[in-house]
């Protein structure tokens, strides 16, 4: 089967909605019945919803359940370099073979009805599990929770990661609608683990498990984690975990895990599933140090880290990573979205970088100019400059300061293609 197969399918498939993103559940369902409803037939579904830490929270858990000798498939999104690695099936990305056929089978069952992309590819993968035997399934929603085009199953476990200020277009200005939103996959009855939250979402949060009997695990109520030593420490009501600190970088990693670990410990794993959880996760594009590669030959001397993270919680957290690393003369290269809080983002980091250089992201529709990226540096407090793309940035950076530490960030979007372009 050719190569380009998935990607011609996936392109005709970015026409079937005027919309990029126009959150309901009607067309999903409809899809779903058409196909025989096979997200009634999946093996038991963990649901994950949050702002930040979705993605590094599922890839612990799978590492968790990996340890412990168990399969499980995976949904994750945005992609970096290909789509395939949205969709793992139990545990290996999806084959191009399996990935043409599951998505031929939607579009043919969808008969050229109005669907947006999301939707019709997380329909996709939904069959691709339900045909493929595992022992769990890992869905990370793609935006919001209430309205996602996930949050059609009948889930055993949920997590509620950190909710934070983002996509204010679609989920509500404030902290209370925005949580309100991620809530929306709690299931009646069904436990979830609720990492660290700011008093306006947990109170929302709480309000609607209560509504529904769903029993919460709450980080600071029911489970507590912290970094110790060089070490993890985590406690809950079954006992005190002394582990490895994750394999991930930062220590926003310590409450991603803690929230993974409270995920494991629920569904009754071991500490033994619990150190794997720790050790053996890996999650691109969050504060990924590059090593090899053309960038990086490029960049010579200096070190090159890249991280996808994108509204103003990312950018606390990606100052406090670099707070914590060794003093080394930092800058920053930056391309951002026009739909994000440039502002906001870049306002922790001010007091850390010595500068910023703004680049487009190549291919998006939606990139913000570089001399825009540039100009809201300034305002931050940036001294900031641009370029044309990112291998032009790290020559100029490392041309004046050869032993520069160098952080690409802004974008997942900026963040697969430079995973792409450094192979």
């Amino acid at each position: 089967m050719s190569e380009q197969a998935s990607d011609i399918i996936l392109e005709r498939m970015m026409s079937l909605h005027p919309k990029i993103i126009d959150l309901t559940l009607d067309r999903v369902w409809r899809l779903l019945a058409a196909l025989d409803h096979p997200e009634r037939r999946l093996p038991p579904v963990i649901h994950i919803a949050g702002t930040n830490g979705k993605g590094s929270t599922l890839a612990m858990i799978r590492a968790g359940l990996v340890g412990a000798g168990r399969t499980a498939h995976a949904y994750t999104s945005p992609h970096l370099a290909r789509f395939h690695e949205r969709i793992r099936l139990a545990g290996a990305l999806i084959s191009e073979e399996a990935l043409t056929e599951a998505l031929d089978r939607c579009e043919a069952a969808n008969g050229g009805e109005s669907i947006t992309y999301f939707e019709i590819t997380t329909v996709a993968a939904l069959l691709a599990f339900a045909e493929k035997p595992a022992d769990f399934t890992l869905l990370e929603v793609g935006l919001g929770g209430r309205l996602d085009a996930t949050n059609v199953v009948d889930p055993v476990l949920t997590v509620i990661t950190p909710v934070s200020i983002d996509h204010t277009q679609y989920l509500g200005t404030t902290l209370a609608e925005i949580a309100g939103e991620k809530a929306g996959i709690l299931k009646r009855g069904v436990p979830c683990i609720v990492g660290p939250q700011p008093d306006e979402a947990l109170e929302v949060i709480e309000a609607k498990a209560a509504r529904l009997g769903a029993p919460l695990l709450v980080h600071g109520q029911h489970w507590h984690v912290w970094e110790e030593r060089g070490r993890l420490v985590f406690q809950d009501e079954t006992g005190l975990l002394d582990l490895p600190l994750p394999a991930l970088i930062g220590p926003h990693q310590i409450q991603n895990a803690g929230a993974a670990l409270a995920a494991l410990r629920a569904l009754g794993f071991d500490e033994a599933a619990c150190e794997a959880a720790m050790t053996d996760v890996t999650w691109p594009a969050r504060m990924q140090r590059l090593r090899h590669g053309p960038l990086v030959d490029l960049a010579e001397g200096a070190e090159l880290w890249l991280d996808g993270g994108h509204n103003p919680a990312a950018g606390t957290m990606l100052a406090q990573v670099l707070g914590d690393l060794p003093p080394r003369p930092t800058h920053l290269v930056c391309g951002m979205l026009n739909t994000k809080d440039v502002a906001g983002f870049m306002r922790p980091l001010a007091g850390l970088a010595d500068s910023l250089t703004a680049v487009p992201i190549p291919g998006e529709p939606n990139t913000l100019p570089a001399e825009a990226t540039a100009d809201a540096a300034r305002a931050a407090g940036l001294v900031a400059d641009t370029a044309p793309d990112v291998a032009s940035a790290i020559h100029a950076i490392t041309r004046a300061t050869p032993a520069a530490r160098i952080l690409i960030c802004g974008s997942l979007y900026l963040a697969g293609r430079v995973l792409r372009d450094n192979g």
